[in-house]
């Protein structure tokens, strides 16, 4: 079965990492994205609510529209406004966005955020984010090891 790489290869083109962050490596873009999981739509209101300056906030908006992280769309009520939306890709960085607020919380600020983020059926807390193995397992990172895809497709094969 698979052994633990000793020196593991970090070139971009097989890692997700550097895809990710070149997407959404600063803070304003964070900040933008956790104003669009918020239900904030417009670009008056982002800019009003996040404090950004204007050219700032087009930039990072056009960045996340081209990341096909947010799409613009006409206002339904007023075709000239634009409604900046949350695409499946987007919607897709909800739990990295909450792992990032979980950290946050506890080696940051060292305290819940407010508003608290409520399961909608029970009105209870999410639980932390974590890593799970297949079988559902949560995991830590001492139970964890990389393996070269290609040994697990070779053992799935068997």
């Amino acid at each position: 079965m698979g052994e633990l790489i000793e020196k593991l290869d970090l070139g971009d083109d097989e890692c997700g990492l550097p895809t990710a962050l070149a997407a959404m490596g600063e803070r304003w873009s964070f900040m933008i994205l956790r104003a669009a999981f918020n239900g904030l739509k417009h670009f008056e209101e982002m800019q009003s609510s996040l404090g950004i300056a204007r050219n700032i906030l087009a930039n990072r908006l056009g960045r996340l529209v081209e990341s096909e992280i947010l799409e613009r769309q006409p206002c339904p009520d007023d075709r000239r406004k634009i409604e900046y939306k949350l695409t499946e890709k987007g919607m897709a960085l909800l739990p990295a966005m909450i792992a990032l607020r979980q950290w946050g919380e506890r080696w940051g600020t060292g305290i819940p955020s407010n508003p608290v983020l409520c399961d909608k059926r029970d009105r209870h807390p999410v639980e932390d984010i974590r890593v799970h193995a297949h079988d559902g397992r949560p995991l830590d990172w001492h139970d964890l090891m990389w393996v070269d895809q290609s040994e697990l497709v070779a053992e799935a094969a068997e």
